[in-house]
């Protein structure tokens, strides 16, 4: 896959000697220099993606190349030539300008191409020095990159997805749930310790989930400590997990003291009955700074910790329980890494005494398990396994594999493309829950993902599916039966920081060092930005600049004029209790940009408008804070995703052709919109319906496959009929009250995933929604105040998954012999009335209770 990054830095750099006739010679010679030996290059990367995964002189060699070809796509890019038309004296005069301009533009391209010209001919004295010269006898398989991402787009469910990772763990379960439901009402701790990749996070998040659990305890939460924490976040997170969040609520947080949040944390937690997780704790001290908020009101609270340090554990809580996670059996793992492999069908004998061998000497830790489940997926046939195996057993120690060689290993399988996917996630915080979207985005705006017939969402999504299904990356919720959020174990996290290091992918900047690479493209800062900002970045071209958790008070230091001009990627945290944080103005200079990322922020400056590459603008505040999008929003022509909860209607948000996603646009700002321009729009969110509203404006967006519809409090959908105009619609969320659902054809057949909030029908919404045929998930909170719902024969032919929430009323389901013949998930929560389910629904799995509401 390493080849498609190199064609397309050939096709620009063929492009840009087509387009400028006017290149001195010199400069000319230089770049068809260039391209003639990326395009020589390309034919050896297509052989080297097949060579032996072990060999580390041809990853890196690999990764330079594709690195070169990456940065000559950058400096294109960086400065673009663009020809104006002159008519007229200042027309001429501008002309003129613009000649100087181009020059110096020129001069610019020529040193960064000289530049590149010495890597490009390091890189080749680099494969005779180390002997890389057999690489088109490397043996080949199969790469076509359109039935790749067609196999990378498959997802796993849910139920799958809990089946697997609990294998050997069940018992476990049952034991802390018993601990965690006993009739004891003193709050006590439960502690759960063992190393790294033996399972506690996951373990602890299966009991958080628990239908028991979460029917036992009316309010619940959960916090990550890690190594680096800060007490007041933690308790500021905690009770912003519990209470609702409102624009006063936060601005009140933001204005606490520790002590103050202690207090408050106290007085929140005494109302009911609670459990609280305190995940990843690695010293007493982050434990000591938090129990004080957790009261006892003797009925019957608890807390989970998990630590790798048993100290930790065994004095969290004298009179606390406390367990240590085992090893897997022998059975036990090999029955993991079974569930883990893909086509454990094409396993033969031979290979799978093979696999038994090196599934032994994994010593029972889960995640080494799971990660050579993944690995060995994607190895075809007993000879390549038997070089796995070779090259395990050669870093063998004690009689059991080195997890860090094992996970080293699995990276090294990688094609380029997700190698560079995987070494991102090491830029986030440790902990750090990420938004599949946030990650596959930044992705597309760094290039790491080919273009080609597909699009680049999908392949993203693709991408990170892979990851998930090498065990590389973890999902942590999903939605729609798509990835929603993710994050990266601690020791992959660790392995993705050496490995970018090695290659010089990206720095994160240590405040104890005050220092920063200056051979990095990408920095992440993830606190102590003021320091950060005090170095020299004048001489950098970053790439990819990452904030974290910015203090408010220290945005106005950030000049973007000062080494961003080359920035492609700006993630910005800001942590403020102001309600007019504005981003600079200077903003407006980072000409290349094409993801941004904000939190924090409520002005956006006119100047935005300059950033005509952008892709992506995310803007997420705090619950019930509005952005205020500038007019000049419109002008960004290559805009693909735009969330955003913004205040004021963005007119000629129709000129925004390339738009993909809208999140955060509110009815009234919409009802001027002309959509029909708006062709290539796929997901659409919409807040602040009400029933004096017409929505048929919306039937013109043909190729919409998700719908998002929110009605203002305590309104009415208007009229629901030109739903049907979407032939292509897969997934639909309608939240707010329906009077009535219409009865021919309401829906397109063409939906998959169906959500229905706060309908308050009256109606039994079953016989129409039974009809539609390829409608697999269905959720119904609070969606019908009857008693009674009828599926007839045939009804719900494909539907797989259902949820029934806060259904008060309901007390009887009637249900045929052959309706929903194919379901295989069930959840059914808050329906106090409903005291039989059909028989043969007993049978079905559980689900946990839905993330919406």
């Amino acid at each position: 896959m390493a080849d498609a990054f190199v064609s397309f830095a050939v096709q620009k750099l063929g492009d840009f000697l087509i387009q400028e006739v006017n290149l001195r010679l010199g400069l000319r010679e230089d770049v068809q220099w260039l391209r003639n030996e990326l395009l020589f290059m390309q034919s050896f990367i297509k052989h080297a993606e097949e060579y032996p995964s072990g060999d580390q002189r041809v990853q890196q060699w690999v990764f330079e190349i594709n690195s070169v070809a990456n940065d000559a796509v950058a400096i294109l890019e960086t400065y673009s030539f663009g020809a104006s038309d002159v008519d007229g004296f200042a027309s001429r005069l501008k002309a003129c300008t613009c000649i100087c301009t181009k020059e110096t533009k020129y001069y610019k391209v020529g040193k960064e191409i000289q530049s590149l010209k010495q890597r490009v001919m390091d890189i080749s004295r680099k494969r005779e020095t180390y002997g890389i010269t057999d690489i088109n006898n490397a043996p080949t398989r199969p790469n076509n990159q359109s039935a790749m991402v067609r196999t990378l787009r498959r997802t796993t469910s849910y139920v799958d997805d809990q089946d697997r990772l609990f294998v050997g763990f069940r018992e476990v379960v049952e034991i802390l749930l018993a601990e965690l439901l006993k009739e004891e009402p003193r709050r006590s701790v439960i502690s759960i310790f063992g190393m790294g990749g033996l399972g506690k996070t996951t373990l602890a998040r299966n009991l958080y989930t628990n239908p028991n659990i979460v029917s036992s305890f009316p309010t619940r939460a959960w916090i990550c400590v890690s190594q680096e924490y800060n007490t007041m976040d933690l308790l500021r997170n905690i009770i912003k997990s519990i209470q609702r969040r409102t624009k006063e609520n936060i601005d009140l947080l933001e204005k606490m003291t520790e002590t103050d949040l202690e207090s408050y944390l106290r007085d929140l937690l005494k109302e009911d009955k609670y459990l609280v997780v305190v995940d990843d704790v690695w010293r007493r001290e982050a434990w000591e700074s938090l129990k004080r908020a957790f009261p006892d009101s003797k009925s019957g609270s608890r807390v989970i910790i998990t630590t790798r340090k048993e100290d930790v554990a065994e004095r969290a809580d004298n009179k606390g329980f406390v367990h240590k996670l085992r090893y897997l059996s022998q059975e036990e793992s090999w029955d993991l890494f079974c569930k883990k492999l893909l086509d454990v069908q094409a396993m033969v004998s031979a290979m799978e005494r093979l696999a038994k061998d090196m599934v032994d000497k994994c010593g029972g830790l889960p995640l080494a398990i799971v990660v050579l489940s993944g690995l060995l997926s994607h190895k075809k046939g007993l000879e390549e396994w038997k070089k796995v195996k070779t090259q395990l057993w050669q870093n063998i120690k004690d009689d059991s594999l080195e997890i860090s060689f094992l996970l080293s290993l699995s990276y090294n399988d990688l094609p380029t493309a997700l190698k560079h996917c995987f070494l991102s996630f090491g830029m986030f915080p440790e902990d750090y829950v990420i938004y599949a979207e946030n990650i596959i985005w930044m992705w597309m705006a760094e290039g790491f993902i080919p273009r080609g017939e597909e699009r680049m969402e999908d392949v993203g999504e693709g991408f990170l599916n892979e990851l998930i299904r090498r065990s590389l990356i973890q999902s942590v919720s999903t939605f729609w039966e798509n990835i929603h959020e993710c994050r990266i174990h601690d020791l992959l996290r660790d392995l993705a920081v050496q490995k970018a290091l090695e290659v010089s992918f990206f720095d994160i900047y240590d405040p104890r060092k005050h220092s920063i690479s200056s051979l990095c493209l990408r920095h992440a800062v993830h606190d102590q930005v003021e320091r950060y900002l005090s170095l020299d970045l004048s001489n950098l071209k970053v790439r990819s600049i990452m904030f974290f958790d910015l203090d408010f008070s220290k945005l106005g230091l950030i000049n973007f004029r000062n080494g961003f001009q080359h920035t492609y990627v700006l993630h910005l945290g800001i942590r403020s209790n102001s309600t007019t944080s504005i981003l600079p103005d200077s903003i407006g200079c980072l000409y290349h940009l094409k993801f941004l990322r904000l939190k924090g922020i409520h002005e956006l400056p006119s100047s935005i408008g300059n950033l005509k590459n952008l892709q992506t603008i995310r803007v997420l505040n705090n619950f019930g804070r509005l952005c205020q999008l500038p007019p000049e929003t419109a002008d960004l022509i290559n805009l693909r995703h735009l969330e955003a909860s913004y205040s004021k209607p963005l007119k000629h948000i129709s000129k925004l052709t390339s738009l993909q996603v809208i999140n955060g646009i509110c009815c009234d700002q919409w009802k001027d919109v002309d959509p029909v321009d708006l062709v290539n729009l796929q997901d659409l969110r919409m807040y602040g319906i009400m029933k004096s509203y017409s929505l048929n404006n919306i039937s013109s967006l043909k190729n919409l496959i998700i719908l998002r519809l929110f009605c203002k409090d305590n309104e009415s959908f208007p009229a629901l009929e030109f739903l049907n105009s979407f032939q292509k619609l897969q997934k639909l969320w309608l939240n707010g009250r329906i009077e009535k659902l219409p009865l021919s054809n309401p829906f397109p057949n063409s939906i998959t995933m169906m959500i229905l909030s706060h309908s308050e029908l009256m109606g039994d919404p079953m016989p129409i929604l039974g009809m539609l045929p390829n409608l697999r998930n269905l959720d119904l909170l609070r969606a019908y105040e009857g008693k009674e719902i009828t599926c007839s024969g045939n009804d719900f032919c494909q539907l797989e998954f259902l949820h029934l929430e806060s259904l008060e009323n309901l007390e009887r389901w009637n249900l045929a012999t052959n309706a929903m013949p194919l379901i295989k998930g069930l959840g059914i929560h808050n329906c106090p009335k409903l005291r039989e389910i059909p028989e043969r629904m007993k049978e079905v799995e559980r689900l946990a209770r839905t993330c919406i509401g």
